[in-house]
């Protein structure tokens, strides 16, 4: 890290004001901090799925000075850090939604202690990205759209939104004022379509112009009932899949309706929301994201925000080349399911959905569907596997009740204890203790650690010029959390200014006399400065 040199306001090119610039008093060093720990255990038996021990916080350590090795050992370095965390959650699916609130499962207290336990930051798990279907998907009772009638937008309603989707939705920013919002559609109305249905099929380019007035009319209609729209997505899986809402299309045509039709639509309505592009797996960067993110006007547009990633073929990585390539552009994680064809559902979330994706730029973590029934439904073809976040008995001997599942537990892992704003800070990743780490912006941190050995590992965090030591358990997610600046003298930190930008080097330069600008935070080494 380097140290601030004292810049002349010349030199620096721009007027650095109190308003326009804040640099933070220096801190007491840190002396002994405690550590909270909070565990989640499963077992080997149920791939992963039972619970032993869910959120249990345990007895504190506390923080000694000097660092060591031994046993397996995490370096936590707040000098490096990387992108910004804006939150995790789920989808409210139709079936979600309607299970959750008119299917008459659960009682309205029911309902909404559910409600608080996922979404409230202090009562609940504080759930924070909800990733909505715009209309039917799989996970649905049955195909519905937004518009059924040929041939214009002129009779567009989120009627069906109303009874489930909207209200909880809704409640849910209440509950976490946090919580950003993303939208995907399945299918445009089948009347657009070549096949004239909401399965497969061609979106005829003399509608593309209706369809974008279509996605107009969803964000202003859940922006007028208090649920603004920071995302959408063109399409969810383009070209996948048969046999339940779905829709083909080509890197051109995608890329010839979001300039001509969906943007300009956005425009002429005031909307500023933003589009990612991709919405789909690693491996279909190539096909997809790459000829997207390549288009100058796709990728320096005010309206573009970025690329959604699924989780289900390819590697992960991908989304690091991409940064590599691309420092500047954000990359969200929008969706990977728990399912019954997963052989350990525990692992599979920490190091698959959370821990990988997040080490790899990963903005957001987004499962599937927030609940399912116990017989994994309802559902509108497609998925008949999948799990959710939580388990809504409707029927049967334990109708009303409500089972979180190792999903609920292990995403509470990250939204309890990261908050929306908090900056992913380096550590040093193991085999034994697949690990990621966060600053809020309180500047708390929180380690979140998975034991993927097998067996009880000896664990050492390394911290400035502090250390503690840890038992941790066979098949176990933990999460530290303390507070305090780092002992052995200042830190690298972002220095913010108006509109929320950050103090940048340009052009990543160390020449002399680079000059500095405001810039959008990255969380790249060129915004990271050391203050005494």
């Amino acid at each position: 890290m380097r140290s601030v040199p004292i810049f002349s306001a010349a030199a620096l090119g721009l007027v650095l004001t109190a308003s326009v610039l804040a640099v933070p008093a220096p801190e007491a060093q840190a002396a002994g901090e405690t550590v909270n720990v909070t565990l989640t255990t499963t077992t080997a038996a149920n791939k992963g799925r039972t619970v032993t021990r869910g959120l249990q916080p345990q007895a504190p350590v506390r923080f000694t000075a000097g660092t060591g090795s031994g046993g397996t050992t995490i370096t936590v370095d707040e000098g490096r850090t990387y992108q910004e965390f804006e939150g995790a959650g789920a989808s409210f699916t139709d079936t979600a939604a309607w299970l959750m609130n008119s299917s008459g499962a659960l009682t309205p207290a029911t309902r909404e202690a559910t409600m608080r336990k996922l979404f409230h930051p202090a009562e609940g798990i504080g759930l924070s990205f909800i990733r909505n279907p715009m209309g039917a998907s799989d996970l649905a009772r049955f195909d519905y759209n937004f518009d059924n009638t040929c041939c214009d937008v002129g009779d567009f309603t989120i009627n069906h939104d109303l009874a489930d989707v909207l209200p909880l939705t809704r409640q849910a920013k209440q509950l976490n004022p946090a919580l950003k919002v993303m939208a995907s559609p399945w299918s445009s109305p089948g009347w657009m379509k070549d096949n004239n249905h909401m399965h497969q099929g061609w979106l005829q380019s003399q509608y593309y112009t209706a369809y974008g007035q279509y996605f107009a009319k969803y964000v202003q209609a859940y922006q007028s009932r208090g649920v603004p729209i920071d995302y959408v997505s063109v399409q969810n899986e383009p070209t996948c899949c048969a046999g339940y809402p779905s829709m083909q299309w080509n890197a051109n045509g995608i890329i010839h309706f979001t300039k001509n039709a969906l943007w300009p639509a956005f425009r002429a309505a005031g909307i500023s929301t933003k589009t990612l592009v991709l919405d789909w797996n690693w491996d279909k960067w190539a096909e997809w994201g790459a000829p997207q993110v390549n288009d100058p006007a796709i990728r320096n547009d005010p309206l573009f925000g970025g690329v959604a990633w699924h989780g289900y073929g390819g590697d992960v990585a991908t989304q690091s080349q991409v940064h590599n390539q691309y420092p500047g552009i954000r990359q969200y994680g929008t969706e990977h399911s728990g399912g019954e064809w997963i052989s350990d559902q525990h692992r599979e979330d920490m190091v698959a959905d959370i821990i990988g994706p997040t080490r790899n730029h990963a903005r957001s973590v987004v499962k599937w569907s927030l609940a399912l029934d116990q017989n994994q439904g309802p559902h509108n073809g497609g998925c008949g596997t999948c799990t959710g976040l939580i388990t809504v008995q409707n029927g049967g001997p334990r109708h009303g009740q409500v089972d979180y599942t190792i999903e609920y537990y292990n995403m509470g892992h990250l939204t309890k204890f990261v908050r929306p704003g908090a900056v992913r800070v380096d550590t040093s990743n193991t085999a034994a203790v697949s690990n990621v780490a966060w600053r809020n912006p309180d500047g708390s941190k929180a380690l979140i650690a998975y034991n993927t050995s097998g067996a009880n590992q000896d664990l050492r965090v390394n911290w400035g010029g502090q250390s503690f030591s840890y038992d941790l358990p066979a098949r176990t997610t933990a999460t530290f959390t303390w507070a305090g600046p780092p002992s052995g003298g200042p830190t690298g930190d972002r220095l913010t200014g108006l509109g929320g930008k950050c103090l940048d080097v340009t052009d990543n330069s160390t020449a002399n006399g680079t000059p500095a600008q405001l810039w959008d935070c990255t969380g790249a080494p060129n915004q990271q400065w050391t203050t005494a």
